[in-house]
């Protein structure tokens, strides 16, 4: 009989590997407990017996020495490390202590690190919760559900209970003290076991999550009953009770249904992204090959003998990111491949046909998705002036004309209430005159009021106003500014400031000789605000209003003849550039930009922002390559859309503290900056790649790592807790059309 391992996958031509994000360390061998499910100890995998029960200080620094090179070598914007064994807490506090440390040193300075820690929870003490809190370790718990569920598998090995010790210090990890510790509870499945007293049990402890694990199985040695009906039910109970823990298996399955990537090696095609070291310095793959056959994990290779680049160049690890074309032909022809991307690897082992194979659990899988799949999707509860497929518009990152002119009405009705609520504040009754006139000319020229309230600056000045740092004689100039727009014979009383008063849209109204008044039927001495137009393309260059300086960068104060010429002769070509390089989000920034304000220039770098309360605008500093501004355009109008669609529907949830990283930043960022930085570098990302698919020199890296980030970062938001539903479905639209540029 032919090697399992001679199979044809392992002669996969070699594909780019991605890189190791994750590194399982087993720390102590051992374990007090003796769950007859173990995988380590009780499946074919006996390697154990062979290897020194802890880790030695040397084969972790080696370790985080070979990490820290990876993560510096694929310029990774962090790295997880899992804590593992046997149990890790066997260590005792001082060797963990040891343990924290060399990792911290070693791979803290090259990357973020985020290091979590499996255990039985037995041996979890104040003072061990205190260590780990120090060093922001995460403690997944193993429990498989209430006394009887538990006891069928996690006993000692004198066949006394270990559920009421694990319970204890689940309710140390409750504790507000402890709570940034924990992780989430690990269960694994027993079909024996009632699935509604087991997911109660499991959510009494409130988990931050769940993960449900297949007890692990081979063909040779398959489950003693079916899941999928398990599941299932189990399914329909989270669903109806409004999701209210992720579960990693079914957020998984819906990921990939969207298109977007999973979040477990047990479901879709996308990851083989961990490695294992042994406590003697082995480097394995992922240890749930321990249930296949004696030595199925091994590669060969060490951390003193080899990097983490030649354990990816391993033949075995080439097979577990080769996708579907490292797929059995009875997967490749399954309609939810790509949903389920044959299963957890080991699952599919048998001593005949090694690894070419449906997973063990195909049945189970495929009824689990087929239930999910005919589940009837979240209603779309609607948002006045938003409909549904405006929304999904948005979601896939681009949007037309007709999605920006709705969030351009919606901005306008936005900034109307705040213009009543100025006019009712105590401060806006100084104003009252210029109130009643706007809301005058609002019935006789509505088109001229339109034009003014939607410049972006209105809602920046009245939004200072309530919260008391503007004064409402602005109320004036919008009066002024309509009326002569209107040419309408009114009086405006206004205060002018050095000469003159700004009309929004228009320019500067110069008042000589004690003049404080304005009749739009007269003719006045506009310094008008400079209007530049390249094909359907047509924006103010604002260097005037004194509400532009909302960008958090100084703005230009009076463009000079010489600097609008320069703005001119940039701008066509860069928006030439924006129709090639982007045609997919040209439309909707052609609709909805309508403002550039002058930015001071930076010595060392290029300069961009957006102001939330100034929708159509952007503060750029001039460069003259058309290129860079390009970019900084398109940039910059993807944070103006999302803005807006923000102040319509919450993606994020009000209270959500989770800290993400993000590829673009050396900070942890909060959820809803993430998912701004992702939405506007997708845009990025698509312009790097139009210029790599036509040769442009030095582009293809430029795309590649932009692609990289954002995919890590959808990642990163699909598997947190702080999205709303509509957040979830606006997530899984992005993925999808990420999951859709080429690698």
């Amino acid at each position: 009989m032919r090697s399992p391992l001679s199979s044809p996958l392992s002669e996969l031509a070699p594909a780019p590997a991605r890189p190791l994000r994750q590194f399982v360390l087993k720390v102590h061998q051992l374990c007090n407990l003796a769950c007859d499910h173990c995988y380590v100890y009780e499946h074919a995998d006996q390697t154990w017996r062979d290897r020194p029960a802890i880790m030695s200080a040397e084969v972790v620094r080696q370790t985080a020495t070979r990490i820290a090179e990876h993560a510096a070598r694929h310029q990774l914007s962090a790295v997880g490390v899992v804590l593992h064994g046997g149990e890790p807490l066997l260590l005792g506090a001082t060797r963990l202590r040891e343990v924290l440390t060399i990792l911290h040193r070693s791979i803290g300075a090259t990357t973020a690190l985020d290091v979590r820690l499996q255990t039985n929870a037995i041996r979890l003490t104040e003072p061990m919760a205190e260590l780990l809190l120090e060093f922001g370790v995460r403690v997944g718990v193993s429990l498989d559900g209430d006394e009887a569920a538990n006891d069928r598998h996690r006993r000692y090995r004198n066949g006394a209970s270990s559920h009421d010790r694990t319970l204890r210090g689940l309710a140390l990890l409750r504790s507000d003290r402890y709570r940034p510790a924990y992780a989430g509870i690990l269960c694994t499945i027993d079909a024996r076991n009632d699935p509604i007293a087991v997911y109660e049990a499991l959510l009494a402890e409130e988990p931050p999550r769940i993960d449900l694990l297949l007890p692990h199985a081979t063909w040779d040695n398959p489950p003693e009953a079916p899941h999928a009906d398990w599941l299932i039910r189990l399914y329909r109970r989270w669903l109806a009770d409004g999701r209210p823990v992720p579960i990693r298996l079914f957020d998984s399955l819906r990921a990939t249904a969207a298109g977007r990537p999973s979040a477990t090696e047990a479901v879709g095609i996308d990851r083989g992204d961990v490695a294992v070291v042994e406590s003697d310095g082995s480097w394995e793959q992922p240890d749930s090959m321990k249930t296949t056959f004696h030595g199925a994990a091994a590669t060969g290779l060490t951390v003193f003998t080899a990097s983490a680049d030649e354990l990816l160049a391993a033949p075995a690890m080439r097979v577990r990111q080769s996708g579907l074309a490292g797929l059995s032909a009875t997967c490749r022809a399954c309609p939810v491949v790509r949903q389920c991307g044959g299963g957890l690897f080991a699952h599919r082992f048998s001593s005949a046909t090694g690894f070419d194979n449906p997973s063990v659990y195909c049945a189970d899988l495929k009824g689990l998705i087929a239930a999910m799949n005919s589940e009837t999707p979240v209603a779309w509860t609607g948002q006045p002036g938003l409909p549904e497929s405006v929304f999904d518009d948005l979601a896939s990152g681009g949007g037309g004309s007709d999605a920006v002119a709705r969030l351009a009405a919606a901005q306008e009705s936005i900034t109307r209430a705040l213009l009543v609520a100025v006019a009712d504040a105590p401060e806006g009754r100084t104003a009252a005159a210029a109130w009643e006139l706007l809301s005058e000319l609002d019935r006789r020229a509505p088109e001229a009021v339109r034009r003014v309230l939607t410049h972006p600056f209105v809602r920046v000045w009245a939004v200072r106003v309530l919260s008391g740092a503007g004064g409402t004689d602005r109320l004036a100039d919008l009066a002024a500014a309509v009326a002569v727009l209107a040419r309408a014979d009114v009086e405006v009383a206004v205060r002018p400031r050095d000469g003159g008063v700004h009309l929004p849209t228009l320019g500067t109204l110069s008042l000589a000789n004690g003049v404080t008044s304005v009749n739009g039927a007269h003719d006045h001495v506009l310094t008008p605000t400079v209007t530049i137009a390249r094909d359907d393309l047509t924006v103010r260059l604002e260097d005037a209003d004194p509400y532009r300086d909302c960008h958090g960068w100084p703005a230009v104060g009076g463009l000079t003849p010489a600097q609008v010429r320069d703005w001119e002769r940039v701008l066509g070509p860069a928006w030439q550039t924006v129709t090639r390089d982007a045609p997919g989000y040209a439309a909707g920034v052609a609709a909805g930009l309508t403002t550039i304000t002058p930015l001071v220039p930076d010595a060392e770098t290029l300069r961009s922002a957006t102001s939330r309360q100034a929708f159509g605008a952007t503060g750029v500093a001039w460069s003259p390559d058309p290129r860079a501004l390009a970019i900084l355009l398109v940039h910059e109008f993807q944070h103006t859309k999302l803005g807006a669609l923000l102040d319509l529907v919450d993606l994020v949830e009000p209270d959500a503290t989770d800290l993400l990283r993000v590829g673009w930043r050396p900070d942890a960022r909060p959820a809803e900056s993430a998912l701004q930085g992702t939405y506007a570098h997708l845009a990025v990302a698509d312009m790097w790649r139009a210029r790599a698919e036509r040769g442009e020199p030095g582009t293809a890296e430029h795309y590649a790592r932009y692609r990289g980030w954002i995919a890590e970062a959808v990642i990163a938001l699909g598997t947190s807790d702080a999205l709303t539903e509509p957040g979830r479905r606006f997530v899984d639209r992005l993925a999808a059309t990420i999951e859709k540029l080429p690698v």
